[in-house]
């Protein structure tokens, strides 16, 4: 991991080092950086979707009264588990559309 990262900070040196070419090597990091971020985004969401379902369903098996009160709280963790994702769908349109660094 460690040799990827310093050969992305070498790529960088050389991408802030040729003026010409540096802003079409910023767009290029900008779209990788973007997949990247919303990729990780969407596996920790994913990851967590899953603990939620299977903590719900763990506790309906065990007190099927409290199915209704647990499914609603359930519900309403999905829907901020999701809005984590879409900030960093929101963020990663922000780099690639309207790129501060350019």
């Amino acid at each position: 991991m460690k040799k990827i990262v310093l050969l992305m900070l070498a790529f960088a040196g050389f991408a802030f080092a040729a003026d010409a070419e540096a802003g079409e090597l910023l767009k290029a990091y900008s779209v990788v950086a973007a997949g990247v971020g919303l990729g990780l985004a969407a596996l920790g969401g994913a990851i967590g979707m899953g603990n939620t379902a299977a903590a719900t369903i763990a506790g309906t098996a065990r007190n099927p009264g409290l199915g209704g009160k647990l499914m609603t709280t359930m519900f309403i963790a999905l829907a901020m588990i999701e809005a984590q994702v879409i900030y960093a769908l929101v963020i990663a349109m922000i780099a690639l559309y309207a790129n501060p660094f350019m």
